[in-house]
């Protein structure tokens, strides 16, 4: 039959040579899906390189920037030109070489790929090299950004090690640009990826963060240890509940020689059928929503829906329906008998006597967890997200008409008793200890409930000093009374449009929440901890992450119309920038020196002070000093030794070539400015002064007795505080339950 079938009786088409180009971009749809599975190859070029810290950097999901910056042995000069053309590779020089196969890559097709679907530079420096050199590739030809020509490698400062740079992946390739997901969905999986390749490297140092984040998302220490790295990267319900289990080809019976000593029945070392394993998993007492499943084989991270399946069959007689363990296996197998070119990425492989190995790996994992069946500890958790305030799980919207003359509420709590047709009277429904609320805000608060070291201090200063105020407010919680802050009048398109963000992203549930809370304490100011009450359920929050986002929805508020915080005297803007400049560690990275960074930041910032002038009464003088910064919320006063790095950040961190992203983002720094940090009197050996401890104090007073209160009036809690930033500690029904058994 041939090639080219007829089509409806026309003549058949004739058989064409694909196009070079054609061929390799279909290639490159193959090995990279989406930039997590570019990265996922970077990071193996980099552990292959002999990396011992590794930097991600990542920018709207990796589909503007992906770079990674690694410390490993770089890429030699004269190897820069065939870099990224296809099937080029230091891994492999013979098909027999693919038998012996021990490192992560061997095709030379990730870097050919990622040339044909995006913009990729790199900057790479060997330990003999004199300098660094840079490379720009398109179409897996080293050319020239500017002018597109051939050119050769241009030297330039750097350190020992490559940084990979991939801009703007698929723009060549719209369908499957469109094809991908959320640029939130994709750093995800970004985040994923490096996390196993973490919890798998526990002697390497990985960083991931976003590009302009002064934090990483996910940091990782060298030389640790495997436990200790899920811990700090999974849930410390995953830690605790850590079992773990090493395992070999050789754990058999053994003979004796004559002489008493233990003698292998097989010859281990020249056995290609010789394997060894180690698992970490979660004991009977962890009970997880989906099952985590982290599988290395030969330390390349790959996919066994086979292996997976017969790991969860262990949990399915000791878990509850439904729940589902974590568990991460690091399976090492003689490269002779492993077939690793079985798919493109390298996402699956296969290997001799993969069943019997898994039942082997099954087994160990089984008899670890029966010795753990004998004691079990049963807690649970409700989620945040789970129904609607004030109703159970398992329950409807919908009740029975006959439910709800019973005089119970939404929660099971006693209502006032509804009318009946019936002549007869009702009752009041009793209320039970479990169903009752404390509703008083002048009720005992967590602070009040420990001793006072000084209890002159509490009523002896007439002065009225901050100090005395602030600890009498600590023993009985005061109302505070919250200004209205009405909404300025704003014609602005990008204005309005940004106005409507946080009605859009608004969590009913989590609103109401805060709006009817009861301010039960501080627990720790150093991670920003604090409890509050909602009806019976006690809740975990950031207080943080809760007012950076109330200070950028009050920005928005009044934007154009705030009231002024006057500085004085005004302090000068440079000498400010100088302070944030010379404190600020990622700028010995930088290509400019110190004193450049600063002379860009203050042009930058006196070449639009009338703009922030008038939209954020942010006054910067002729001279440049600072005479006034916007007060977002009456009787609250920022922490003015941020003030220098508020300022230098406006310059990065700010978009100003866009109306609506260079208000947004300017919003964002000045709600990040005004937000409570950790105060820096807690250090941990107690050497803090008076005058630290007095901060501290009037740090808490304002935490409790202005921002909370500003919660409760202003805040539209968006969704994404759910994630990590709220937490139900404690439901006093279900305590209630548990107190039944005791």
């Amino acid at each position: 039959m041939s090639g080219a079938e007829p089509l409806n009786g026309s003549e058949p088409r004739p058989i064409r040579r694909l196009q070079e180009s054609l061929i390799n971009r279909i290639a490159a749809g193959e090995i990279i899906h989406r930039p997590a599975s570019a990265l996922k190859e970077l990071i193996e070029n980099s552990l292959d390189a002999g990396a011992t810290s590794i930097r991600v950097t990542v920018k709207d999901g990796g589909m503007k920037l992906l770079q990674i910056q690694d410390n490993g042995s770089g890429i030699r000069k004269t190897d820069l030109p065939i870099l990224a053309e296809r099937f080029t590779t230091s891994k492999l020089s013979t098909f027999s070489d693919l038998s012996r196969i021990t490192t992560y890559g061997f095709r030379g097709e990730a870097l050919a790929s990622m040339s044909h679907v995006a913009h990729l530079s790199v900057v790479t420096k060997t330990s003999q090299d004199t300098c660094a050199w840079k490379a720009t590739y398109t179409d897996g030809a080293l050319v020239d950004p500017k002018s597109g020509q051939m050119t050769d490698p241009k030297p330039c400062a750097g350190n020992d090690g490559t940084t990979i740079t991939i801009e703007n992946l698929f723009y060549n390739t719209p369908t499957r640009l469109s094809a991908l997901r959320s640029t939130s969905e994709e750093y995800a999986r970004i985040l994923d990826v490096v996390t196993k390749y973490a919890v798998h490297n526990p002697k390497i140092a990985f960083v991931c963060k976003k590009a302009g984040s002064a934090s990483p998302e996910l940091s990782t220490p060298s030389n640790s240890e495997t436990p200790q790295t899920i811990r700090l990267l999974y849930r410390d319900s995953i830690a605790k509940e850590l079992l773990s289990v090493k395992l070999s080809s050789k754990d058999r019976p053994s003979v004796e020689n004559d002489e008493g000593m233990d003698v292998d029945t097989d010859d281990e070392k020249d056995d290609p059928e010789s394997w060894q394993a180690e698992a970490h998993f979660t004991s009977p007492n962890y009970q997880g929503k989906k099952t985590v499943f982290l599988l290395f084989i030969n330390h390349r991270l790959v996919e066994s829906s086979r292996m997976k399946r017969a790991l969860e069959a262990i949990y399915h007689g000791i878990l509850p329906k439904g729940a589902a363990p974590f568990i991460y296996l690091s399976l090492q197998i003689d490269p002779r008998s492993v077939d690793v070119n079985v798919h493109p990425t390298k996402r699956e492989v296969h290997f001799l006597n993969e069943e019997a190995i898994t039942e082997r790996i099954a087994d160990a994992l089984q008899k670890k967890l029966a010795g753990q069946s004998q004691s079990r500890a049963f807690e649970y958790q409700t989620l945040l997200t789970g129904g609607i305030v004030g109703q159970e799980p398992g329950r409807g919207k919908k009740r029975d008409a006959k439910e709800i003359s019973r005089g119970e509420d939404e929660d099971g709590e006693a209502e006032e008793p509804v009318a009946s047709t019936s002549t007869q009277p009702q009752p009041p429904k009793k209320t039970y200890s479990h169903h009752k609320v404390r509703t008083s805000l002048k009720d005992r608060t967590l602070d009040s409930m420990f001793p006072v070291a000084n209890p002159q201090l509490q009523r002896g200063s007439s002065s009225g000093d901050a100090t005395a105020n602030e600890t009498e407010a600590s023993q009985v919680t005061t109302t505070s009374k919250i200004r209205d802050i009405k909404e300025s009048e704003c014609f602005l398109t990008s204005v309005v449009n940004l106005r409507k963000g946080p009605e859009k992203w608004k969590h009913r549930q989590l609103t109401e929440i805060l709006k009817n809370h009861i301010f039960v304490g501080i627990v720790d100011l150093r991670r920003c901890l604090s409890l509050i009450q909602h009806s019976t359920k006690l809740y975990l929050v950031n207080h943080n992450s809760l007012a950076e986002e109330l200070f950028y929805q009050l920005g928005l508020r009044q934007f154009g119309d705030f009231k002024k915080l006057k500085l004085e005297p005004p302090p000068p803007l440079r000498t400010l920038i100088e302070i944030a400049v010379d404190a600020e560690e990622s700028i010995e990275q930088s290509s400019l020196s110190k004193s450049q960074i600063v002379d860009r930041i203050v042009d930058l910032l006196m070449s639009r002070r009338d703009m922030l002038a008038e939209y954020f009464s942010l006054n910067i003088s002729e001279s440049g000093t600072v005479n006034s910064l916007p007060l977002l919320l009456p009787d609250y006063i920022p922490n003015l030794d941020n003030l220098p790095s508020f300022l230098m950040r406006l310059g990065p961190q700010v978009d100003w070539t866009s109306e609506k992203e260079c208000f947004d983002t300017f919003l964002r720094e000045l709600a990040y400015f005004y937000t409570p940090g950790p105060s820096l009197s807690l250090t941990p050996a107690g050497g803090a002064s008076e005058e630290d401890k007095t901060h501290e104090k009037a740090e808490r007073w304002q935490i409790q007795h202005v921002v909370f209160p500003a919660m409760r009036k202003f805040l539209a809690a968006p969704k994404s505080l759910l994630d990590r930033d709220v937490v139900q500690a404690a439901s006093l029904p279900d305590l209630y339950k548990v107190f039944e058994r005791c």
